[in-house]
């Protein structure tokens, strides 16, 4: 059986996810073999394993840290928001169907057995498993059912680390208060405190850790600075978003991606960020849109809602007006749906809107959900994209609409400067991202040769390296090993 630790946060946004992360890279560098798991996730940024399974891309990121083939034992349960109050349910990687909020409350003590065979089928080829909690263990009108935090805890007898974050404030009464409201088993189950995302000079910080000692006898386990990473968030509410209602450089590209309310897989894009030659930020605002040069319609897991979102914002007028100028417009998944000519859902109802009507193609949402990973070499593209012809792509597709295409059965679909596609993932392949940047350099005029582009995973194998090596500067490994009992 393998050991096991267990990281939760004193609030979503502890940064729980990335620690998790490179707590495995730390530890997989040790000469350990280690896994991740996190029974419940909720989230839109999700990724598909190789047998076509789906979980949250946190775990797909911790499974880059820890050196493994991604699985939905990594993942047994994810929530994907499809309203205020209700989500997509999958379980073991495959859709289950809608529910309530209240309906899952009262049901979900029904997939422990689930998460304790994937929990189980992991920790047979490993040493040590390392959970991620969720959200905050003391939402004390929830604890009964709880099947994530300390719920999970005692059923695979994890020792925890508490995580709290001091970016916004207040860390030491999220910390204090967050070990108060836990009844004692459940407190002595906390081996150590993290503060996490420290900014400053950590001298500073020393006395409050001393004087803490006169509220929580729990050691602290660490001081970790904030790190500017470029690695795969939890979900949409990243700080990692830079929304703007405008741009604010000239002579350099502008890139936009359009901010959906149920925006999903919005690292899709992340390789046109830190450019130096283009400014890329998200987008509530019409206006901007009209400005770029490229604008982006990303992932959603509300395809209908977000396009009528769009319609009141006028949006949608601002993506036409801005291909008929001339810029590049791009649809993925989602978008690529929000591109065409009319969506109709069959599924309970004849839910049917028009789109933006820039790609020649019709969409029907259907009961059975696409889940798989797509690779190839792109060919047939006509036009202005045509350049791409030639280079691989690789990612995967997770859509429950089918989308028919006139005259086309290509991974990628164009009318004139507006290309779409089902393929998250896409820009991924340096040599993809880099030939539309080279398109836009040439109709922005810019001279220059288009930047040597890193790809998302070389980006991300470099920073979960920076990431361990800092841990294991500012974290007491000694009390970690104790509490995971090696």
């Amino acid at each position: 059986m393998a050991k096991n630790l267990m990281i939760q946060g004193t609030m979503s946004g502890a940064g729980k996810s990335i620690l998790t992360a490179g707590i495995l890279r730390l530890l997989r560098q040790e000469g350990f073999r280690v896994a991740p798991f996190k029974s419940q996730n909720m989230a839109l940024n999700s990724y598909v394993t190789q047998d076509g399974r789906e979980i949250g891309r946190a775990q797909a990121l911790q499974a880059l840290a820890a050196g493994r083939i991604v699985s939905s034992d990594m993942n047994p349960i994810l929530l994907k928001p499809t309203g205020e109050r209700a989500s997509q349910v999958i379980v073991n990687g495959l859709p289950i169907g809608d529910m309530d909020a209240r309906e899952y409350f009262k049901n979900k003590r029904k997939y422990v057995p689930d998460i304790m065979a994937a929990y189980e089928r992991l920790s047979q080829d490993t040493d040590i498993i390392v959970i991620e909690g969720a959200g905050s263990p003391v939402e004390i009108n929830l604890r009964s059912e709880d099947i994530v935090n300390m719920g999970l805890a005692e059923l695979v007898d994890a020792p925890v680390l508490l995580v709290g974050n001091i970016d916004p404030g207040g860390v030491f009464a999220q910390l204090l208060g967050t070990v108060n409201l836990m009844p004692k088993e459940e407190r002595d189950r906390i081996k150590g405190l993290i503060i996490n995302k420290f900014r400053g000079d950590v001298s500073l910080l020393t006395p409050g850790l001393t004087m803490f000692k006169e509220y929580c006898d729990i050691p602290f386990a660490g001081v970790v600075p904030y790190m500017e990473l470029s690695l795969d968030e939890e979900d949409s509410l990243s700080e990692v978003l830079k929304e703007r209602d405008g741009f604010g450089s000239d002579g350099k590209v502008k890139i936009t991606v359009i901010r959906l309310p149920f925006i999903s897989n919005y690292t899709d894009y992340s390789i046109f960020e830190n450019i130096e030659a283009v400014e890329f930020i998200y987008t509530r605002e019409a206006k901007a849109v009209e400005e770029a040069d490229l604008v982006i319609i990303p992932g959603t897991k509300n395809t209908l809602s977000d396009l009528k979102w769009m319609k009141e914002k006028g949006l949608d007028s601002a993506v036409r007006a801005a291909a008929l100028k001339g810029a590049l417009v791009v649809g993925i998944c989602g978008g690529f749906q929000i591109l065409g000519r009319s969506l109709k859902e069959t599924d309970g109802g004849n839910c049917e809107d028009k789109g933006l009507c820039l790609l020649p193609v019709d969409t029907t949402f259907e009961n059975e959900k696409d889940l798989k990973q797509v690779e190839g070499v792109l060919s047939g593209i006509q036009g202005i994209y045509a350049a791409l012809n030639g280079r691989e792509y690789k990612g995967y597709e997770i859509h429950m609409g089918r989308t028919k295409a006139e005259n086309s059965n290509t991974p990628v679909i164009t009318e004139g400067n507006v290309l779409g596609t089902y393929i998250h993932g896409f820009f991924d392949r340096t040599e993809i991202a880099e030939g539309v940047l080279s398109l836009l350099f040439e109709r922005k005029g810019i001279k220059r040769p288009v930047p040597k582009m890193e790809s998302r995973m070389e980006t991300q194998e470099k920073d979960l390296d920076k990431l361990a090596d800092c841990l294991r500067e500012n974290l007491d490994m000694d009390l970690i090993y104790r509490a995971i009992g090696i």
